[in-house]
């Protein structure tokens, strides 16, 4: 009965906690400039992809080129291919990669489907989670869980290099059926957790970023918001099952954001 006026959790302890471990894992496998000063969110706009090409090919290469550089691994060759395997050498650009990312003597391959064009989001958290599940899938230290959470823990992984709106606006575990009068298959990425999961995970960094809410929910989808603020404010709560380990990783964020400014002076 002491109880009855306490609001449910959002999200089960467990799959919160496996979160923390993941961001844990993370931040301290690729404790560079990149994760810790530098990455900021990326929003779905003409500000942060930019330029226009005359075809689906070369849209397609724009777009992940972009998508490479906000994921710190613009320096590495990668094959682009379409669903007919088409491929087209995306170039490594000038700089370095910043992720300790390990590839395997050959190039890293991108694939993605033409009619995702017509949802440049959807194609840009394609790009993101693929690029996430290279950089889990050559960790010399593993994540946590088995080889088949990798690809969740890449989900993760994208929304920590700045992804996480786009991520959470694409997350669609309810495959949607396109009937005979439709002009086409409905865009949609294959997702791995919930948008519910995904908004959550966005809520961790942007607590750990001190990134103000309205700038989380600017570009977050409506059926989103309102899940998103209540986790951020779950988080700020006293109560909140896993305050010390979210002021432990705040705490490794600030001690490695001084070392890294100490070493550029």
């Amino acid at each position: 009965m002491f109880g009855f006026n306490r609001q449910a959790a959002l999200l089960d302890n467990e799959s919160v906690d496996w979160m923390l471990d993941v961001f844990d894992w993370a931040l301290s496998r690729f404790n560079n400039q990149k994760l810790q000063t530098e990455t900021r969110l990326i929003y779905p706009n003409n500000d942060y992809f930019p330029g226009k090409e005359n075809s689906v090919e070369g849209m397609a290469a724009l777009i992940f080129a972009q998508v490479k550089t906000y994921a710190g691994i613009a320096a590495l060759p990668c094959d682009l291919q379409n669903e007919t395997g088409a491929s087209r050498a995306v170039p490594p650009d000038s700089g370095h990669t910043e992720l300790p990312a390990v590839p395997d003597s050959k190039k890293w391959v991108f694939m993605y489907h033409t009619h995702t064009l017509n949802n440049p989001e959807v194609l840009i958290a394609s790009f993101a989670h693929q690029i996430a599940f290279h950089i889990v899938s050559s960790a010399h230290n593993p994540p946590p869980g088995g080889s088949e959470n990798w690809p969740h823990v890449a989900e993760i992984l994208a929304t920590i290099m700045g992804f996480g709106v786009i991520m959470a606006n694409t997350a669609n575990t309810q495959k949607i059926r396109s009937c005979g009068s439709c002009s086409g298959p409905a865009v949609e990425r294959e997702s791995f957790l919930s948008q519910y999961d995904m908004s959550y995970a966005l809520a961790i960094f942007c607590t750990l970023k001190n990134i103000p809410v309205k700038e989380a929910t600017l570009h977050l989808k409506k059926a989103l918001r309102t899940f998103y603020k209540k986790s951020h404010k779950e988080m700020l709560n006293t109560t909140f099952f896993g305050a010390d380990r979210l002021a432990s990783l705040q705490a490794t964020c600030s001690e490695n954001h001084q070392h890294i400014i100490k070493d550029n002076q």
